[in-house]
């Protein structure tokens, strides 16, 4: 271990046998706490203490085919108490409180049956309300390249999309359909955001390096972790969640591997995973495939005015 550590303060890169031996840390030993050191001198010195909040519109409330078991908008076991569509002066309304909210990034997310060209239209209509220094990203299903060009036609500065843990196991999306979309995203000069998600109890530490290991091929800016929420309703509530050390513990594997340039969230927030070099948090609102509730700002969300308070008594700084 302490070779690891030798190459993580001389910047060497790191296998992924040794990002195994790292995320097999004992959350209760002093090597877990020379780990968080080094993934928040890491956010030091390469995020210079600027703090982030990104925030995210969930647009509809629907059934989707893709059918992931840890969803609460799955087709097979949909639990939310409403189905709903945000028309786009609605989204224009929620876009413009983020703004005066001082959000740094504002992501639009769908299901994956949305209608792109509807999805592409609402972009085009958002996108004047936005200032230029704010990017907008997208969180949609599988698409292709020339599709991925038209998003950034729309406006679009980046897309979230991931191979999830498990994908085509506890999902009904082929690893390789997902692929063909994380290669179409950067194909077309649309900035990657990733995320090693959702993580449960039952992921081997060589699942996780796996995902890690994708992100840093793709040399993401802006990197995640996230947790599992255990959905009441969904096949996989009974396998609960890793607990928040865990998560802190494989936050700090994640930046210092991956080695993002510009952020790392953890998902869901907690204040623990900030001592892991987290720099990055997400307010939500709208659906959300983590809740009970079909507008997650009155449950699960939170907002943009709370987690930069808790950035900055983490002592991040916004500009």
């Amino acid at each position: 271990m302490d070779q690891i550590f030798s190459k993580i303060e001389e910047k060497s890169v790191l296998s992924k046998e040794e990002v195994v031996k790292l995320l097999s840390v004992d959350t209760t030993s002093a090597e877990f706490y020379r780990l968080l050191y080094l993934a928040r001198k890491y956010s030091e010195e390469t995020f210079a203490n600027r703090g982030y909040v990104f925030a995210q519109i969930g647009i509809n409330a629907e059934p989707c085919s893709v059918n992931c078991k840890f969803c609460s908008m799955a087709a097979g076991h949909y639990v939310l108490p409403n189905r709903w569509q945000k028309n786009a002066d609605e989204v224009i309304e929620g876009v413009k409180q983020l703004v005066l909210d001082r959000a740094d990034d504002i992501f639009l997310m769908t299901t994956a049956d949305y209608p792109v060209e509807k999805f592409i239209e609402i972009g085009k209509a958002v996108r004047p309300h936005i200032p230029a220094e704010i990017r907008l990203v997208s969180n949609i299903g599988d698409i292709d390249q020339p599709t991925a060009r038209r998003l950034k036609e729309a406006g679009f500065t980046g897309a979230y999309h991931i191979v999830r843990m498990r994908e085509s196991v506890d999902t009904q999306a082929p690893v390789e359909q997902r692929v063909r979309t994380l290669d179409a995203i950067r194909d077309a000069g649309l900035e990657l955001y990733y995320c090693v998600e959702p993580i449960g109890p039952e992921h081997s530490y060589e699942e996780i390096a796996e995902e890690i290991f994708r992100a840093k091929d793709y040399r993401v800016e802006a990197m995640a972790a996230m947790r599992r929420t255990p959905v009441e309703g969904t096949p996989l509530c009974a396998y609960g969640a890793i607990s928040t050390p865990e998560l802190c513990k494989i936050a700090a594997v994640t930046l210092l591997a991956v080695r993002p340039t510009r952020s790392m969230n953890v998902h869901e927030v907690t204040e623990m995973s900030l001592l892991a070099g987290v720099n990055q948090l997400y307010a939500e609102a709208g659906a959300n495939p983590r809740d009970v509730d079909d507008n997650t700002e009155n449950n699960r969300g939170f907002n943009t005015a709370a987690l930069r308070k808790m950035l900055e008594n983490s002592g991040y700084t916004f500009q």
